[in-house]
C-alpha cells in the first residue's frame, strides 16, 4: 500500500501503457497507441491523494470501409483526485488538459499533417480504478471523456480514450 501512515508523503513515478481511442459522434473503429510519461502524487489526507502528470499520449481513429488513418499526438496534463479503499484499491477523477503536438493523416496513403483543421488543444474529464501490487507497481483503467469541441473539419467531435496502465512508484 503506497499511503501507511497518517504522515504527508509526495512521491514521483512513472506510468505508461496502451490506449485504444476514437471520436465520438463517428462510426470509426478505435485506434490502438500508446501513453508514457511521469507523475507527481501527494497525499492529502490518510486516503486521499492529488496527483499530477506530464504524458506523450496517442489518440485519433481508423476507418472502418475505407484507408483513413487519423493520428493525433498529444502532451496531457491530468490533475488526479485518488481515493484508497482499503490496502490496494483506488479511484480516481479529474480534468486533463491536453495540447496537441503533432498529426499524421493517411487516406489512400496520401498524408497531411497539417493541425489547422482542429482545435489544438482539448480539456477533458477522467474515470479511472486501480490497484496498488507489491514492489511500488499499480496498475490501472482510466476512461477521458473530451469535454471540448475538436472542431474537427468543422464538425462537433470530442476525443474518447480508454487507457490501461501500469506504473512505478520511487
Amino acid at each position: 500500500m503506497v499511503i501507511g501512515s497518517t504522515s504527508s508523503f509526495a512521491q514521483f513515478g512513472v506510468r505508461g501503457g496502451l490506449s485504444a481511442s476514437n471520436f465520438d459522434g463517428f462510426s470509426f473503429n478505435s485506434r490502438i497507441g500508446f501513453h508514457l510519461g511521469a507523475f507527481y502524487e501527494y497525499q492529502l489526507q490518510e486516503d486521499l491523494t492529488i496527483e499530477s502528470g506530464l504524458y506523450f499520449s496517442q489518440k485519433g481513429y481508423k476507418s472502418n470501409t475505407e484507408d483513413i488513418k487519423e493520428n493525433l499526438n498529444y502532451i496531457d496534463i491530468p490533475l488526479f483526485v485518488r481515493y484508497y479503499i482499503g490496502d490496494i484499491f483506488n479511484v480516481f477523477a479529474g480534468p486533463q488538459g491536453s495540447l496537441l503536438v503533432s498529426r499524421k493523416y493517411t487516406l489512400d496513403g496520401e498524408i497531411s499533417q497539417t493541425m489547422e483543421v482542429l482545435r489544438r488543444y482539448e480539456i477533458a474529464a477522467v474515470l479511472g480504478a486501480g490497484v496498488d501490487l507489491p514492489l511500488d507497481l499499480n496498475v490501472q483503467v482510466s476512461y477521458d471523456f473530451g469535454l471540448v469541441n475538436l472542431n474537427y473539419f468543422d464538425y462537433t467531435v470530442r476525443n474518447r480514450v480508454f487507457k490501461l496502465s501500469v506504473a512505478r512508484r520511487f
